[in-house]
């Protein structure tokens, strides 16, 4: 999973970077400070690894990843190619999520590019900026399109009717995924590329004795179909520097639910539709992978080898709570709780799976 951190310049995006990878990339009161994107590959925090790996006895732990990318500071009129805004554009078309971080402080040592703190209007520059983007491509698509549809195709009537109702969202300023996309079987829509229908979480940047984002922000987010967080990026930077007990024990102070990782990993999955599911056993390792809800153990099995998937037999599966519980799987054996699964069994959130196959 990638997710692309962006916003305007000075908006906290590279101190976010920072605390949630570890990572010391350059940070400055200024503009463009980010030209290049910097890049972090980073574990999923994940607690019930451990935990499996312990009565399975297997070894190493892998932990999923996510990867950050941080995105120079995007500015009006980037659409057209202003201030870094087609090295912008090129990078964030490659996401699966948008972190889009909002300034919501007054801290007068870092400028506003507009002189001003207004988090709504900020975050609507920026939305702007990729509807506009958008909008181009879909346009310019829906010509193309138009001189095809006079074959009687049923895809290109279909896809026509959805470039159509598209551009019209767009030119009145709503993402591309409040259009639905129609399944076709050559899927010209997938290729589009559409910024504003990459799922978004508006991250404000808030001062450090607040938790919670600016209303008027919250409420823009969940108009546009998005999440809505808030952090100190301040914070979240001191918290980095720190052992992870005192972390711990200074975010219980602030009422913080988990590290900056933790949260935006966590609204991340939400947003992507995403779960869990584990392979251990004894003399190999102890792996989490993402899967997206709804699929089965047949997808399951590709996320572990292509082989697996080609060959499958059957999964067997067991709840990591349970297999945790029974002190392995020779007790979880004992008292029935391991399944055998056939490969439209839809995996579940915490499932510890050992895929059969031939081959």
């Amino acid at each position: 999973m990638k997710v692309g951190i962006v916003g305007l310049p000075n908006a906290g995006k590279t101190t976010l970077f920072n605390a949630l990878s570890s990572s010391a990339a350059e940070t400055a009161p200024y503009p463009f400070t980010t030209v290049d994107p910097n890049v972090a590959v980073v574990p999923v925090p994940d607690d019930r690894l451990p935990q499996i790996a312990a009565v399975t006895e297997a070894s190493p732990l892998v932990f999923e990843t996510i990867e950050f990318d941080d995105i120079a500071g995007l500015v009006k009129g980037a659409s057209r190619g202003e201030g870094l805004g087609n090295r912008f554009l090129a990078a964030i078309r490659e996401t699966d999520a948008i972190c889009h971080v909002v300034r919501a402080h007054d801290e007068q040592s870092v400028p506003h590019p507009d002189g001003r703190v207004d988090p709504v209007a900020d975050a609507e520059i920026v939305d702007a900026e990729l509807g506009l983007a958008d909008l181009e491509h879909a346009t310019a698509r829906l010509d193309r399109v138009r001189k095809e549809a006079g074959g009687g195709q049923r895809d290109v009537a279909a896809e026509l009717e959805w470039l159509e109702r598209l551009v019209d969202a767009l030119e009145r300023g709503e993402p591309a995924r409040s259009i639905p996309a129609p399944a076709l079987a050559k899927g010209p829509p997938q290729e589009l590329h559409a910024l504003t229908s990459k799922p978004v979480v508006y991250l404000a940047n808030v001062q450090e004795d607040e938790t919670e984002p600016p209303p008027e922000l919250a409420d823009y987010a969940r108009a546009r179909g998005a999440a809505c967080l808030a952090f100190s990026a301040r914070i979240e930077a001191e918290l980095g520097e720190l052992a992870p007990e005192d972390a711990a024990q200074m975010r219980a102070e602030l009422g913080l639910s988990g590290s900056g990782l933790e949260r935006v990993v966590r609204t991340a999955y939400e947003l992507l539709d995403l779960l869990t599911f584990f392979t251990a056993h004894s003399g190999s390792e102890a792996r989490a992978r993402s899967l997206r809800r709804g699929l089965t153990a047949w997808d399951a099995a590709g996320r572990v080898h292509t082989d697996f998937q080609g060959g499958f037999v059957r999964a067997e599966a067991i709840g990591w709570r349970e297999l945790v519980e029974c002190g392995g799987y020779a007790g979880a054996r004992q008292r029935g709780l391991v399944r055998t699964e056939g490969r439209d069994y839809l995996v579940t959130d915490g499932d510890v799976l050992t895929i059969k196959a031939t081959g």
